[in-house]
């Protein structure tokens, strides 16, 4: 089982067959054995219908143990895992199963897309049921399989899973990701991280998502680790199963959302050796109130579908606010300027990368694969930012987001963490909207504190104090939430949709 690259098999070297491997709060257990005899049983069950390897298998289902087997099944089985949000209409749906082509759609009966009948509409081969509480056609099918012992053998480059972007900017594009990207990823991750066979992961992120699917649970796969297994996110579970974990790992609104509890403190967290952050920017108050509120200061990362982790800052050293740390072993990151040239520290440009971690092409689009790849091999990532003398990399925002007003440029991140700062605000966004003078104008979107009145020439001094004056909004607009997507990422598209008028003919 050494030289197979199989994903599953790097995992399986690592585990204790009478070691738990997964707890819920509703009293489940199962041990890394049990793993080993249902993912044997779920590849099988796959094989038993038809499916060989290579072929992929779309999921759009609910957060369940289940879900979990059927990911180690298909790892197992040489099948490539495509994990869709259950917030998907039928129109996206109808997109990503032409385009990925599955030979199999694993769903939820009781989701308002009607994923079967999309499946049928486009013509995949097969359909199963896969419902919250795990029953279904699915679950049906495997637990009659025979528990084959066989381990897929594996070329690292083989693919695992489907990815796709978000979208925001066209048609979402398919991101391979294969057994080797993840399995470095993995390993690299792990050891960034410390992680042991005596922690604990509280899980209570999605799983159609790379953060909860492959971050979080790799770490475990790879070090043979627990997981407390959460059905979603609310704060007060949460913190009751902190007595029960060692290691965490959210995106931004989870750590806010902690914060609004008044049961969040030192003790209650005494157990936990490490909180991770990712998927989202996390703002500088957040993580100084957490680490004075708790004692402990969030470990913020950097990474993406199309490369998993790319950055870290470090368990043992200085874990830097409003930095997500330095490049894990195998990365090679540079930022350079619009021609491409390699940028000293400290100076903003685009961020590009190169790596084993990182996919090789998009699922057949030759024609973007050229675009976002360098001659020299580094995938442009679309994301700006800088690195310090230490190395450490901030990000400072997507590059489709920077706001050129009079030929001048403007972060949104450097407005909006001087606006967070202000003691009326509790979130803010800002986009660029045309301008008839200046080609561009800021206008920040903001959430006001319940219980601050909305004063826009007060909001206007702070900001003057603090910003050059190209770079203050032209608009102050309040709205009781920002839009944001599942992992937290403000969507700034549905913004700058929304208030690409608000100025009109200035």
């Amino acid at each position: 089982m050494n030289d197979n690259s199989n994903l599953f098999a790097k995992f399986a070297v690592n585990w204790r067959e009478s070691a738990t491997f997964l707890s819920t709060p509703e009293g489940a257990r199962y041990t890394y054995e049990d793993v080993w005899r249902l993912s044997a049983q779920v590849a099988q069950s796959l094989r038993d219908i038809g499916l060989v390897p290579g072929e992929r298998v779309s999921v759009q289902a609910e957060k369940s143990v289940d879900y979990l087997w059927l990911f180690l099944g298909c790892l197992r089985g040489g099948f490539v895992f495509h994990p869709l949000n259950p917030a998907y209409t039928r129109v996206e749906l109808e997109y990503f199963f032409s385009d990925a082509e599955p030979a199999l759609v694993i769903f939820d009966l009781n989701n308002s897309s009607q994923a079967g009948a999309v499946a049928n509409k486009v013509g995949v081969p097969r359909t199963l049921t896969l419902g919250k509480d795990g029953s279904g056609t699915f679950r049906d099918g495997y637990q009659k399989a025979h528990a084959d012992s066989t381990v897929l053998q594996c070329q690292a480059s083989d693919m695992a899973a489907l990815l796709y972007s978000s979208g925001t900017t066209g048609q979402p594009k398919g991101i391979p990701l294969t057994h080797g990207n993840i399995s470095v990823n993995a390993t690299e991750l792990r050891d960034a991280w410390g992680f042991t066979k005596s922690d604990v992961l509280l899980h209570a992120l999605p799983m159609f998502h790379t953060h909860g699917l492959f971050i979080a649970l790799n770490c475990t796969f790879m070090s043979g680790s627990a997981v407390r297994y959460l059905s979603r996110f609310d704060p007060d579970s949460v913190i009751d199963e902190f007595h029960n974990a060692s290691v965490m790992m959210g995106v931004p609104t989870y750590y806010t959302r902690l914060l609004g509890s008044n049961r969040l403190n030192a003790e209650v967290c005494r157990s936990i050796r490490l909180f991770t952050s990712g998927s989202a920017p996390l703002r500088e108050d957040t993580f100084i109130e957490f680490e004075t509120r708790t004692g402990h200061r969030i470990v913020e990362r950097y990474g993406m579908s199309e490369t998993v982790i790319l950055t870290s800052n470090p368990l043992d050293g200085p874990r830097k606010p409003g930095t997500v740390g330095i490049p894990l072993p195998s990365v090679e990151l540079r930022i350079v300027d619009e021609r491409g040239v390699a940028l000293p520290n400290d100076n903003v440009g685009r961020i590009q990368v190169r790596g084993p971690n990182v996919f090789s092409e998009y699922w057949r689009k030759p024609e973007k694969t050229a675009e976002d790849f360098t001659s020299d091999g580094f995938f442009d990532t679309g994301d700006q930012g800088r690195t310090d003398a230490d190395g450490y990399v901030s990000i400072v925002g997507r590059a489709k987001d920077l706001i050129i007003s009079g030929g001048l440029n403007v972060y949104p991140i450097e407005v909006e963490q001087t606006l967070n700062e202000c003691d009326a605000i509790v979130d803010s966004a800002v986009i660029g909207v045309p301008h008839n003078d200046f080609g561009e104008a800021v206008v920040a979107i903001i959430v006001l504190d319940e219980n601050a009145l909305f004063d826009e020439d007060q909001i206007r001094a702070f900001a003057r104090e603090r910003l050059a004056s190209f770079k203050l909004p032209k608009k102050i607009i309040t709205v009781a939430e920002l839009p944001r997507n599942t992992m937290g990422k403000v969507q700034k598209n549905l913004l700058r949709d929304e208030y690409k008028n608000i100025l009109g003919s200035s």
